[in-house]
């Protein structure tokens, strides 16, 4: 697929939190949300943009929260990580509806449902004009879904990721909290962790800071953000490795 000339960046991954999924409901599946996300992924297709995304499982189950329950924490990261495959299967399916031919590639073999993840063929994928969804988080325990969503960005040599959200972008303070907390428009990744901001966790963090990726955490409930982000216009807040002063 040839990428229109006004896109800055031509190929992205897109991180989406289970929560995304719940809508309203704060938990399980939406398909109504789901049906409005997917009006946006498929409309920043239709521009050029090669398309990669990752989506978390915390609406069906939190390994984390599991483990602080009392489960074993290799157990309750396995079922996240389950949980994240539930997912990308709902939203490959309604993609498709939407006509968009999409591929589901997983951590965890399970051929059945989706291909294994194989660097080389999810290129193939994108090359095509396919969007990839990549479920299974990176097939280990203790590692996150935002850590397994930049794994997959420098493999797949995304020149950007985008992190939507339910917020307008990182804000000195939790805006969901505290009605007074207010948007850094941007900052840099040393800024994140020695601020100890809660963007992605800190090994996602360091994983861009030592490639480069830049990131943008937007509100993807606002239209055309996501498409915005991918021509290089300022939304949401972008982090670098160095910040235009």
């Amino acid at each position: 697929m040839t990428a229109a000339p006004e896109l800055k960046y031509r190929r992205l991954l897109l991180k989406l939190s289970g929560e995304m999924l719940a809508g309203s409901e704060g938990a399980g599946i939406s398909f109504e949300a789901i049906d409005r996300l997917t009006e946006e992924v498929v409309s920043v297709h239709q521009a050029g943009v090669g398309l990669g995304l990752v989506v978390g499982g915390g609406n069906i189950v939190r390994g984390a929260a599991a483990a602080e329950a009392g489960m074993d924490r290799v157990s309750a990261d396995y079922m996240g990580m389950l949980a994240t495959v539930i997912n990308a299967l709902a939203v490959q399916d309604t993609l498709e509806q939407k006509g968009v031919e999409t591929r589901v590639m997983t951590a965890i073999r399970m051929e059945e449902l989706a291909e294994p993840y194989i660097r080389r063929r999810a290129l193939r994928h994108l090359e095509k004009g396919r969007i990839v969804l990549f479920a299974g988080g990176t097939g280990n325990p203790y590692f996150s879904t935002d850590t397994a969503a930049v794994l997959r960005a420098i493999e797949i040599e995304a020149d950007l990721i985008v992190k939507a959200t339910k917020v307008e972008g990182v804000h000195d303070a939790d805006p969901m909290k505290d009605p007074s907390a207010e948007l850094i428009p941007e900052i840099s990744f040393l800024e994140v962790m020695t601020r100890e901001l809660r963007v992605m966790d800190h090994t996602a963090i360091s994983l861009c800071k030592d490639n480069d990726l830049p990131v943008v955490v937007l509100n993807i409930q606002r239209p055309g953000a996501v498409l915005a982000a991918a021509r290089g216009e300022r939304v949401g807040t972008r982090i670098s490795a160095e910040v235009d002063s």
